[in-house]
């Protein structure tokens, strides 16, 4: 069986993009590890139609009923490469079978380093936050700590600083900061702390205090980190020759969310630009229209 779009991810862009290229009538698989950004997010706040926020997990769970009811099909699996054939494209997966397919939507997102991830996962979006245009109102005029390594996370602090004015930045790696940054710190007031963290504490979803090397407990009910260094998921993209930004996010048409690789698409957080849960739907929609059109006869 060939079938009309094979998707490559199963979060928030794949999902909308398989729920509405079924409602076009295609036949469409989702390929999902189901080990996402998404799967983390305990509450997304800033989504239209949900004002006490929605975690990733349920936005997941009803899409991928809603896409099921439409008769899309799910595999449990990874893409391990992807061939070029006559009329198509060939996904090697994990498990050593392959299946087919005239099109591809790659919604394989974006990994976050997150080297205290064990300790802050129950946090995640609850009171631990990754994103400041998604989360930085929850801390606005709250004490809050940005848990991160050099550079990048005295970039978080700063930027957190329009929200709030009581901020620590506990550069947990130790990376140098630079000479500017160091000073912007100092200027803003913002709280500087050299050391590794030792141990995390928190009740449940709520975050409550480090501890760092010297044995000082750090308090506060709200964090950001921010460590730099996160996995943009394109090998596969790569693979197949797609052009690449320099931070190896997805370059697209911004219309049409088509590749330079003719009936290769990408959407979601993969693709060079902000990284929300609501463009990512959007990417998703507007990728699944395109596809449609190259489908018709």
């Amino acid at each position: 069986m060939m079938f009309d779009c094979v998707i490559v991810g199963g979060g928030i862009a794949g999902l909308q993009a398989a729920i509405q290229l079924s409602r076009y009538q295609h036949n469409v698989v989702v390929i999902d590890a189901k080990d996402g950004r998404s799967n983390l997010c305990r509450c997304y706040h800033n989504v239209l139609g949900f004002p006490n926020g929605v975690s990733g997990q349920e936005l997941r769970d009803t899409g991928e009923k809603q896409a099921q009811e439409l008769d899309v099909q799910f595999l449990n699996d990874r893409v391990k490469k992807i061939t070029k054939i006559e009329h198509g494209f060939e996904f090697l997966l994990s498990n050593h079978s392959s299946i087919i397919g005239k099109r591809v939507l790659l919604a394989t997102g974006v990994k976050d380093r997150i080297p205290l991830l064990p300790e802050l996962k129950a946090c995640l979006g609850m009171s631990v936050y990754v994103c400041p245009d998604c989360d930085g109102y929850e801390i606005k005029d709250k004490k809050a700590l940005i848990l991160g390594s050099g550079d990048v996370g005295a970039h978080m602090a700063i930027t957190l600083h329009y929200f709030s004015k009581d901020l620590t930045y506990i550069n947990h790696e130790r990376k140098p900061l630079s000479a500017e940054v160091k000073q912007e710190l100092e200027s803003k007031g913002i709280t500087y702390v050299e050391s590794q963290i030792k141990q995390v504490i928190t009740d449940g979803s709520q975050f409550k205090q480090v501890i760092v090397e010297d044995g000082t407990a750090i308090t506060a009910n709200h964090a950001f980190v921010a460590f730099g260094g996160n996995k943009v998921n394109s090998e596969l993209a790569e693979q197949l020759g797609v052009e690449l930004y320099k931070n190896k996010h997805v370059l697209v048409n911004q219309r049409t969310k088509m590749t330079n690789v003719e009936h290769v698409w990408a959407a979601g957080d993969v693709v060079a630009h902000s990284e929300q849960v609501t463009i990512a739907m959007g990417d998703g929609m507007q990728a699944a229209i395109w596809i449609h059109k190259t489908l018709l006869p």
